[in-house]
Order: structure tokens, then C-alpha cells, then sequence
């Protein structure tokens, strides 16, 4: 199942990778040279990417970014292990800005999976709050999504205890509500959504839903056994039959190579200043007719994989149309004089 905002494996953005860091960097701290399995299966993460991010981590120092200035990553025998630079062990002076930007980040870092709430970094933001004379749980709101009372809590507590759960869902790419059984793993944040990764029993497979979508959720009485090596798959991962969908942008439209899957990105031809040919996946047709709606004249379909989607925008914009002239103009109708 796709969620209708996909996410490309290879394009992590910056900020997502930062707030992971945050999190796994001070739990192999505290560890004796945890394995690489092991950080995976507690971050949910991917092999591929926690190496990517503990190559970028080797970077990380102050100016003039010589190896004494650099925390140190070591890799042995498939342990990790983090030497941290003289400079990290001196006092920071921070402002009180910069003091609870600091807090709220920490907050948003303690929602990601594997983080201990008892670790480091809960100690740390505990130690920092206090000098600030807030309260890092009340004063302090970090708000990933939104969620209708009451749903997260009962997903956490399900995936928590290995229950089954009932949820009414809008399955967004194919714009319909639907009620399926499934098998909650984990309850996670990514890119300020709510995510929950379960097994599916309509459809008989690994399916990862989003928080904000779900309308109600009843725990049942049957249990789960949870799997051995959870699914660390991204929100969305293109398959060899995933079609796409070439269009041209305009300036106004360039949001879109940031924010979606694209294959390729390139200056569109022609004498259109600022213009660009990408190509990207599509998860759903219902998913790409509502980001041509949105775009409008901003974007033009050149090609697409599959033949329906050249005309996806078209056919939107009609049924819109459509819907629109067949409300009743306003003062008509039974009783208007």
C-alpha cells in the first residue's frame, strides 16, 4: 500500500536524517560497541542507510574540521563504535533561544523509534530544560500530524501488547473508506506524520498506514506474535512495475522535485527560463490527479508510462467541473419562487 505522498529510498531529506542521528548517535554512546544489526532492528532503519548515515556522522566536527575536530567512527567485526572530539566534551554556551530550540528538537528526536526515554539524551534535555525553568513534557509541545483522540494511544498500547486491532481507514490513493483487521508492529514519526506498520489481513500482506487517516481504531481480543526482523522499508519504495509519469514545471512548481520519488530531473527543453523535465513514480492515479489539480498551469504532462496518466489532470479537472454545475444555484430547488 502506498500512502499517496511518496518517499524515495534514495531521497532522505536532510532534516530526516539529522533527527535520526539525533537519536541512534547517543544510544551507541552508551553502548560497548553495539552491532550494526543491532542498531537497525532497535532504529528501524536499513542497513544501507544507518552505514550512510554513520559515513556522513565521520564528518561531523567544527572548523577547521581536521581529525581532532571530528567525531570518530569505528566499524569492527560489524560493531559500532563513536569517539567523540575534545570539543564535544567542553561546556556549551547557549542562549536561552537556542537553549529551548534545542528542547523541542530533543522532544521530536524522542518520538523516533529505538529512542530510550531514559537515555542520554532524555537526561540531557531534562538537564538543559531545568536551567530554562521549563518543563520539558508540559511547557514544551512538539506536534508530529494530526491524530483524532485517542487513535495513537490505542495503536501504541496494541503494538505494545501484541494485539489485534479493528481500523476504519480512508485509503487515500483510491479516495475510499475501508475497515480492515491488521497486526500493529510499530507506531513510528517520519516527516511530521504518524505512521503504523502492520500486517494486513484483507490483503494478506505487510502494510504501513498513516496515523491521520485512520478514523477509529478498536482493539480485539486476538494477539500477534510480532516478527523476528521488523520491516525497515521506507514509506513508499518504487517497484520495477511502478509507472511513471514525465511532466515539465514551472519555476513555481520546482517544490515538487524536493518533496516526491524522481527518477530524473533535467532543464526542460526549449526557451522556458527556469523551467524542468522530471520524472517521477506514481503510486496512484487518484494521487496524481490532485497534484496536477494543485500545480494547474504550472505543470504540463509530457509523457507517461501508463496511458491514463497523460490524461489524469484533464480528468480530474472535469469531474470537478462536472460536480460543480450539477450543484443547485443558490436560492433554487423545491419551494424557490
Amino acid at each position: 500500500m502506498s500512502t499517496g505522498a511518496p518517499q524515495a529510498p534514495a531521497r532522505t531529506k536532510a532534516s530526516d536524517r539529522v533527527a535520526r542521528m539525533l537519536a541512534i548517535v547517543p544510544w551507541i554512546a552508551s553502548h560497548d560497541g553495539p552491532t550494526v544489526d543491532e542498531i537497525c532492528d532497535r532504529f528501524q532503519v536499513g542497513r544501507r542507510k544507518l552505514l550512510e548515515d554513520l559515513e556522513v556522522l565521520s564528518l561531523v566536527g567544527v572548523p577547521p574540521y581536521t581529525p581532532d575536530t571530528l567525531i570518530e567512527v569505528t566499524i569492527e567485526g560489524d560493531r559500532v563504535w563513536l569517539r567523540f572530539a575534545d570539543f564535544f566534551a567542553r561546556p556549551l554556551h547557549l542562549t536561552p533561544e537556542q537553549g529551548l530550540a534545542l528542547v523541542v528538537a530533543g522532544r521530536a528526536s524522542q518520538a523516533l523509534p529505538g529512542t530510550d526515554p531514559g537515555g542520554p539524551l532524555a537526561t540531557a534535555l531534562v538537564k538543559v530544560a531545568g536551567v530554562l525553568g521549563v518543563d520539558p513534557d508540559d511547557a514544551v509541545s512538539v506536534a508530529l500530524g494530526e491524530t483524532r483522540p485517542g487513535v495513537l494511544d490505542e495503536l501504541r498500547r496494541a503494538a505494545a501488547t501484541g494485539r489485534r486491532v479493528r481500523l476504519d481507514y480512508y485509503a487515500y490513493n483510491r479516495d475510499q473508506r475501508t475497515t480492515r483487521d491488521v497486526d500493529p508492529h510499530a507506531v513510528f514519526a517520519h516527516e511530521g506524520a504518524w505512521y503504523v506498520r502492520a500486517y494486513c489481513h484483507q490483503a494478506r500482506d505487510q502494510r504501513l498506514f498513516r496515523v491521520d487517516r485512520i478514523y477509529g481504531v478498536e482493539v480485539l481480543d486476538q494477539t500477534f506474535t510480532p516478527p523476528d526482523r521488523p520491516d525497515t522499508r521506507d514509506v513508499f519504495e518504487p517497484g520495477a512495475d511502478t509507472p511513471r509519469v514525465t511532466l515539465d514545471l514551472a519555476p513555481a512548481a520546482r517544490w515538487v522535485v524536493e518533496t516526491y520519488p524522481v527518477d530524473e530531473v533535467g532543464p526542460a527543453p526549449g526557451d522556458r527560463s527556469g523551467w524542468l523535465r522530471v520524472r517521477l513514480w506514481v503510486s496512484a492515479t487518484p494521487w496524481l490527479e490532485r497534484l496536477l489539480v494543485r500545480l494547474g498551469p504550472d505543470a504540463r504532462v509530457v509523457d507517461a508510462d501508463v496511458p491514463g496518466l497523460a490524461d489524469a489532470g484533464r480528468n480530474a479537472a472535469r469531474r470537478i467541473l462536472t460536480r460543480y454545475r450539477e450543484q443547485p444555484a443558490e436560492g433554487t430547488g423545491t419551494g424557490a419562487r
